[in-house]
């Protein structure tokens, strides 16, 4: 089982993309992040995320609860390693929602992590979708926007890139990369094994 680290410039899509996967693929958990920002509208504490003070989050670093966390717009975000043992514990990939910083961390640690970025068509249309959904000021917007172009041109840096033009494509290209993952032969050596050994008596 492996963990897959979805990153993609706020705005991106990515956390639409994931509900597609997690309701399209079976044998997929998600990582909620900790984080310091204060909810918007309709998110819901350990749903969405779970939402601490900095006081506990900087506890929990200091008790090295978190596989990765990074400071990402001056709010602070977390990956609980207890959450991601237990999914891979159960035989589950886990999809990691995190930021280019968290993605680095965690395919330090976790070497076989799959890297997915999830790429918006173009500036213009990242823009639009920021500020469509009306959650940031107008300050936090441009500082958003002006990160994203650090944040994409990383994108040589992750095993899959997904181009999020049109979401229905979108998803389904997702969707092969978790079954392109299960089919290589090192996830599915046990099964072959057993198979191979039916042969020995011939």
């Amino acid at each position: 089982m492996h963990s897959f680290a979805f990153t993609s410039p706020s705005g991106g899509g990515k956390g639409t993309l994931i509900r597609e996967v997690l309701r399209g693929v079976p044998g997929v958990g998600y990582s909620v992040s900790f984080t310091t920002r204060a909810a918007r509208a309709g998110e819901e504490h350990g749903k969405h995320y779970y939402f601490v003070s900095r006081e506990e989050f900087e506890k929990k670093i200091a008790e090295s609860e978190f596989l990765e966390w990074a400071n990402v717009h001056g709010n602070l975000y977390g990956t609980s390693r207890a959450q991601v043992e237990s999914e891979l514990n159960l035989g589950r990939d886990i999809i990691l929602e995190i930021d280019v910083q968290g993605a680095e961390i965690v395919k330090k640690i976790r070497p076989e992590s799959i890297g997915v970025f999830i790429l918006p068509p173009s500036f213009d249309v990242l823009r639009e979708r920021l500020t469509a959904r009306q959650t940031e000021t107008p300050a936090d917007l441009q500082t958003r926007l002006r990160n994203s172009a650090a944040e994409v041109r990383r994108w040589r840096e992750f095993d899959y890139v997904i181009i999020n033009d049109e979401l229905t494509r979108a998803a389904r290209d997702l969707q092969a990369v978790f079954l392109t993952e299960r089919l290589k032969r090192g996830r599915q050596a046990e099964n072959i094994e057993k198979i191979i050994e039916t042969f020995e008596s011939i």
